[in-house]
């Protein structure tokens, strides 16, 4: 049985929703990783790009995810910090669109989230200048044996760390028969959420 979106029973706040969802999936294993989500982003010219990357934490501040400050999306971010995230679990045929604003977050913040990553993924972040050109593979993996070879403490590149979207809006879609979905968005004004429901 497919699930429904019925206003008698919705949370005033959205992030409760989004709570109740994204722990039910998690929690029974339904996705392989139900913190993918896409970013979307758009550039000096305009055009929108859009990657998936991972959710770390979310609460009602927002919604944190981690990466390269030089790469493409950071570049576009620096710009214009106007993003939109989205979640598509097809298991439980739900799907969650996200509008915001990000934000870095504070150097101490990137610091410890950096410091509980994996050595390989540290080193990673270290060799990696995200979305530059480079020669080939090997490159790569020269600069990773190199990095390995240094016995000095690894640290979080400066240009490495974590966003915080800050959302404005929040779309919940939940799949029902005959392609009559049930389509919830949620928009924020003067700080407080109001919700309409959307045709599908």
């Amino acid at each position: 049985l497919k699930g429904s979106l019925n206003e008698k029973n919705l949370p005033q706040n959205p992030i409760q929703l989004f709570s109740e969802w994204f722990n039910y999936i998690d929690s029974n294993k339904k996705e392989l990783e139900t913190n993918a989500m896409s970013l979307s982003t758009v550039n000096d010219s305009n055009f929108p790009h859009t990657r998936i990357v991972l959710l770390k934490k979310f609460s009602n501040e927002g919604f944190i995810f981690f990466t390269n400050y030089n790469s493409r999306k950071g570049k576009a971010i620096d710009k214009n910090p106007s993003v939109c995230l989205s979640f598509f679990w097809p298991s439980t045929e739900q799907q969650v669109i996200i509008n915001g604003n990000a934000f870095k977050l504070s150097k101490i913040d990137s610091d410890s989230y950096f410091n509980s990553r994996p050595i390989g993924s540290q080193l990673g972040a270290v060799v990696s200048n995200q979305s530059e050109i480079i020669k080939s593979r090997k490159f790569l993996e020269d600069k990773m044996s190199k990095l390995k070879l240094d016995k000095s403490i690894v640290k979080r590149p400066e240009h490495w760390g974590g966003y915080n979207v800050i959302p404005s809006s929040i779309e919940f879609w939940q799949g029902r028969d005959n392609r009559l979905h049930d389509r919830i968005l949620y928009k924020k004004d003067n700080n407080i959420w109001n919700h309409v429901r959307l045709s599908p």
